[in-house]
């Protein structure tokens, strides 16, 4: 089959498109003929080399597919070959056909193209996960969203204007991506450039009481600023460290206030852990997909020969919602 190969570790120039073998489902697994795929951050860090697979899964790169069940691997029950499906998976995606469990499958909604599917696994569980089952966020309530027109950021907008309509949400962004995310659902955005201490306009735009929650891949250097804008009992949800793993921390002020830091990745957690949460996420959310409240915002879709443009695209920020790889015709 053809898949995206890397030819050692490091920029774009290892992404290599070539021919391997095509891989087997096992034990409640499944084999797609994968039509779509998405780019993810995760992605370019793996390209790097720091970011392996778990183990067992694929050294391919590609963190979620879209596509038709080709083969029922032993133990598959409720499922049909032909069946269009989204699924995480924890490699692979990069290819003409990848193996997923079958307790990680959703099936596509009738309505859902296979470019606007491939989107929706990594970007709006990893927002669902973290905003509602680990935040515990609520209607009404406030939050910030950092990296504004990212896929995880928009998702997370889209999903609580969906899921908490009357939620109060502020998001940092470049101004270069700032109406756009106004657009999408946010009540305030922060241009990061000009405020990348945002406490006193959170303040100032919360009466003083701080935000619920906030949802951060930036890390050490948003820490302080983060703690100083949570409200009491407050939660700030780490995904992400692109700034740096290591910042002072006001434990005094966390205490006083009750707030909690709360680590989360997904691509690591155990397999019966992604099966509970892609129940959860195909009761309370897919729902909002089939009947088009939410749509997977679509910057570009490129070929699998052109990988490469796909992730300089991502490198540079040039998006605004999710890069889609077109594998093959269905």
């Amino acid at each position: 089959m053809k898949a995206v190969l890397l030819d050692g570790f490091g920029g774009v120039e290892v992404l290599k498109v070539g021919e391997v073998e095509r891989p087997v489902a096992a034990e409640n697994q499944v084999l797609i003929k994968v039509v779509a795929t998405s780019v993810n951050r995760p992605d370019l860090v793996q390209r790097e080399g720091k970011y392996p697979p778990p183990p067992g899964d694929s050294e391919i790169l590609g963190l979620e597919v879209a596509g038709v069940i080709e083969e029922l691997g032993p133990g598959v029950t409720g499922w049909q070959k032909g069946e269009r499906v989204i699924s995480l998976v924890g490699g692979g995606g990069y290819a003409e056909y990848a193996v997923a469990y079958a307790d990680h499958l959703m099936r596509i909604p009738e309505a859902m193209s296979f470019e606007e599917a491939a989107c929706v696994c990594e970007s709006y569980i990893t927002a669902f996960l973290n905003i509602f089952m680990i935040g515990e966020f609520k209607d009404g309530q406030s939050a910030i969203l950092h990296g504004g027109g990212g896929g995880v950021n928009t998702a997370g907008i889209q999903l609580c204007r969906a899921l908490a309509p009357n939620s109060r949400l502020i998001v940092t962004a470049h101004p270069s991506k700032m109406e756009r995310v106004k657009e999408v659902g946010a009540d305030l955005v922060i241009d990061f450039t000009q405020t990348p201490d945002f406490t006193e306009v959170v303040k100032e735009f919360t009466g003083k009481k701080g935000v619920d929650l906030i949802l951060d891949h930036v890390g050490a250097k948003y820490l302080a600023p983060n703690m100083n804008s949570l409200a009491y009992k407050g939660k700030l949800v780490l995904i992400g460290v692109i700034s740096g793993i290591k910042a002072e921390l006001n434990l005094a002020l966390m205490m006083v206030k009750r707030q909690s830091i709360i680590g989360s990745v997904l691509r690591s957690r155990p397999v019966s852990e992604k099966g509970e949460i892609v129940a959860e996420f195909t009761r309370r959310a897919l729902p909002r997909f089939a009947d088009r409240t939410i749509v997977p915002i679509v910057e570009k879709v490129f070929s699998l020969d052109q990988v490469v443009e796909a992730h300089r695209m991502m490198e540079e920020d040039r998006h605004f919602g999710k890069i889609v790889i077109r594998v093959s015709q269905q």
